[in-house]
């Protein structure tokens, strides 16, 4: 593993689809999504009137995408594009996990997701590629921020 002082990699940062790692990964990409709701609201009286031009912004609700590319390799033994294809054909959520290399016992992010879109691209005379995104199914087990069991005590 890297050193403290040191840039993180992206080969070190893995995604779990459905129990196994996305194989021969090229890139993926979490999005956490916020909507927000504007609020005007009249500035009190001993205000300034410029006060009321700025909009409060309220928090209505958290989402997360994830987005994956790979190439399509004969030989695999993770989760490429005819591993993850069945997945997406059951219609249901599928466990995610994003973890750092060597640390896939403690993920960063975990949770159900739904495979929004799989694609394959197979150009003539290039590698064949696929890519695919998810969405969160309902609020995620891990992710940035969440209050765990022990910020409670």
């Amino acid at each position: 593993m890297a050193e403290v002082n040191d840039y993180v990699n992206g080969s070190d940062l893995l995604l779990k689809v459905g129990g196994k790692a996305v194989g021969h990964c090229t890139s993926h990409t979490l999005t956490f999504n916020t909507e927000t709701k504007d609020r005007a609201v009249k500035p009190a009286a001993k205000e300034k009137k410029s006060k009321g031009m700025w909009k409060g912004k309220g928090v209505t609700g958290l989402s997360m995408s994830i987005s994956f590319e790979g190439l399509v390799f004969y030989g695999e033994t993770e989760n490429g594009y005819d591993e993850i294809a069945p997945l997406w054909g059951k219609g249901a959520s599928v466990e995610v996990e994003a973890f750092k290399r060597e640390n896939d016992t403690n993920p960063y992010v975990k949770g159900n997701f739904v495979i929004a879109s799989l694609e394959q691209q197979a150009p003539a005379q290039d590698d064949v590629t696929y890519s695919g995104s998810l969405e969160n199914d309902g609020e995620p087990e891990i992710y940035p921020g969440k209050a765990t069991a022990t910020d409670n005590v």
